[in-house]
C-alpha cells in the first residue's frame, strides 16, 4: 500500500510518530507530504489530488483538529476525506463510506489514539454491495458530474 501523509506545522511531531509507526507496522510505503506551510489548505490538496489520482492509495492529513485538513481535501475532486475522531468512527469510514483520506487532529487526539484509528483506517476495505453502496454511489455520481 502507498500512503501519503501531511500536515500543518502545529502536527509535525503527531505526523513523524505516525510514520514511524506506520513502517513498524509495515503497512507500506509513507511518502511525507511535508509540514512546513503553515496554509494547511496547501498539503491537504497536495495529498488530496496525490490520491485521487490513484498514485497512492490512501492519505493521512494532521493538523490541530483535523477539521480544517479534512475540508480543503475534499475540495479535490476524487478524495473523500474523513474526520476520524475515534476507532469506530475510522473503521466505519472505509467499511461504510468508501474514504481514501483520513484526517486526524494533534490536538484532540492523544498518539495512541491515532495509531488505533490509523490501524482501522489502513487495514478495513469498503465492502461493496453493502446497504452503504447506494449512499456512496450518490456522492460519487455527484463528485464525478461536477
Amino acid at each position: 500500500m502507498k500512503i501519503a501523509i501531511g500536515c500543518d506545522p502545529n502536527a509535525q511531531a503527531a505526523k513523524e510518530e505516525l510514520i514511524k509507526y506506520i513502517e513498524a507496522k509495515g503497512y507500506g510505503e509513507v511518502t511525507d507530504f511535508g509540514s512546513e506551510d503553515p496554509i494547511y489548505a496547501n498539503v491537504a490538496i497536495k495529498v488530496g489530488e496525490a490520491v485521487a489520482s490513484k498514485e497512492y492509495d490512501r492519505g493521512i492529513l494532521i493538523c490541530g483538529t483535523g477539521i480544517g485538513v479534512s475540508i480543503a481535501a475534499n475540495k479535490v475532486k476524487g478524495a473523500y476525506a474523513a474526520l476520524l475522531s475515534d476507532v469506530y468512527s475510522a473503521q466505519r469510514a472505509r467499511l461504510s463510506n468508501d474514504a481514501n483520506v483520513a484526517c486526524m487532529g494533534a490536538f484532540t487526539t492523544g498518539s495512541k489514539e491515532r495509531e488505533l484509528m490509523t490501524d482501522a483506517f489502513l487495514t478495513n476495505e469498503f465492502v461493496p454491495g453493502c446497504s452503504s453502496q447506494p449512499k456512496v454511489d450518490a456522492f460519487v455520481s455527484y463528485d464525478n458530474a461536477r
